[in-house]
């Protein structure tokens, strides 16, 4: 099309000519200029139209930051299964891990703009985009939400051997003996090291964080009381939970879950305003055009709407959300400025241990 644009513009310039009248110049020919540029904007117009009513002309490429069996790579699976049967053209998954998953995202980041390449990534993103200042990558200048996915609490566990039935309990005992309590995250600057510095900053709680490198190794330390307290998914801690070996005292949603009614949240333990959200959602390059955005976006959705999807993702206690580009956009960057302020006002150690 640039070249195209380039042989009419030499060809109208052609008709261009300047000729003096009653003292003054005059430009002869703008007429066929305007002719010519009119022709050539309508002719882009119907071919990005016809690109977006074509799209997907071949595979898309689904990057997902962690491992597979992950819940970031099972809910991709989801997806990308309801983008095939909604196109009859493959959206493959493509698991690439590392850099707790800024790899996937530098990819999509540098990906040609053509919406070929998207990548599911968690709230895990925003807080590192917003505590990380090494990372290659702008999230929210470098790429553009396609649609949240879906909403996922963290559960507060406990090692049975502390002697604490509840949330409140623990926050009481943790006051009275503040160097009993250990709490593991999946590694310093983690959304998990950020729920348990959040309890320490709102309820004036006294656990101390150690790292670890992974969320597995965070519940296997916390099962032989190496630390005795983590957060993590319902998900990976549900079964050791049902079997007595950790004990679940609050959630981390702004209201109980149908998946745990039983289990009361961090507000209504006392604590206003703790509120951690382990969202999962697809993001892809921000030069990729919106009209081809909102075509992805609006085919997940509707996959999202499909009751085998509510229910899957519901039996680990997540809600499907479905939101638009823009509304989408907009959390990603309220969330990195929420993580921003919880750093400066609690004076997080980034420096690891």
């Amino acid at each position: 099309m640039g070249y195209f644009l380039g042989q009419l513009l030499k060809f109208s310039g052609d008709f261009l000519f300047f000729r003096r009248v009653e003292g003054s110049w005059h430009v002869r020919g703008v007429g066929v200029l305007l002719s010519v540029l009119g022709f050539v904007l309508s002719a882009t117009v119907l071919a990005q139209k016809e690109e977006v009513k074509s799209f997907p002309q071949r595979p898309i490429r689904f990057l997902a930051p962690f491992t597979p069996g992950a819940g970031t790579d099972v809910t991709a699976r989801m997806l990308a299964q309801k983008l095939t049967d909604t196109w009859g053209q493959q959206a493959v998954v493509d698991n690439r891990t590392g850099a707790a998953g800024a790899i996937a995202v530098e990819l999509t980041a540098r990906a040609t703009p053509d919406g070929y390449t998207v990548c599911l990534i968690s709230a895990s993103q925003s807080v590192n985009s917003a505590t990380n200042s090494q990372l290659p990558f702008d999230l929210g200048r470098d790429l553009q939400g396609i649609t949240q996915a879906s909403s996922l609490f963290y559960t507060v566990y406990i090692n049975p051997a502390v002697p604490a039935k509840n949330a409140k309990e623990l926050i009481a005992y943790s006051k009275v003996n503040p160097t009993k309590l250990l709490f593991g995250s999946s590694g310093t600057g983690s959304l998990q090291h950020f729920a348990g510095e959040m309890l320490n900053h709102l309820a004036g709680a006294r656990l101390t964080h150690i790292p670890y490198k992974g969320t597995s190794a965070v519940i296997t330390a916390t099962l032989s009381n190496e630390v005795q307290v983590g957060f993590g998914t319902l998900f990976g801690v549900k079964a050791h939970m049902l079997a007595g070996r950790l004990r679940v005292v609050a959630i981390t949603a702004s209201k109980r879950s149908a998946a745990v009614p039983e289990i009361p949240t961090l507000v209504e333990s006392g604590i206003p305003g703790y509120e951690i959200d382990q969202w999962y959602g697809v993001i892809t390059g921000a030069k990729v055009p919106k009209a081809i955005v909102y075509k992805l976006s609006e085919a997940m959705r509707q996959g999202l709407k499909q009751p085998e999807v509510i229910q899957r993702l519901a039996a680990d206690g997540s809600v499907t959300v479905g939101s638009t580009p823009e509304a989408f956009s907009a959390y990603i960057k309220a969330e990195m400025r929420k993580w921003q302020s919880l750093v400066k006002a609690a004076h997080i150690d980034l420096q690891g241990h």
